[in-house]
């Protein structure tokens, strides 16, 4: 039997000026930080490296969309 809890959704985040180029560089800061540690791995690492390299890329892009385009709900990760 499965037992499902429905959360309320976090309320809207208050604007203020500036707050969506700030959230701009705060989805784009932290992918961009994984494919450095990624680019300096000190071994060779195959076929994940590629992987994770396309998972922050899409994460990245992600992230990107929703500081941009629906700012009430970005929820700054810094």
């Amino acid at each position: 039997m499965w037992v499902l809890f429905a959360r309320a959704a976090p309320p809207d985040a208050p604007y203020w000026h500036g707050r969506r180029w700030l959230a701009a560089l705060d989805a784009v800061g932290w992918p961009t930080f994984w494919l450095t540690v990624l680019g300096h791995a000190p071994a060779r690492m195959g076929l994940v490296g590629p992987v994770l390299a396309a998972l922050a890329v899409l994460v990245g892009l992600n992230r990107l969309r929703v500081a941009l385009w629906h700012n009430h709900r970005y929820r700054f990760t810094t």
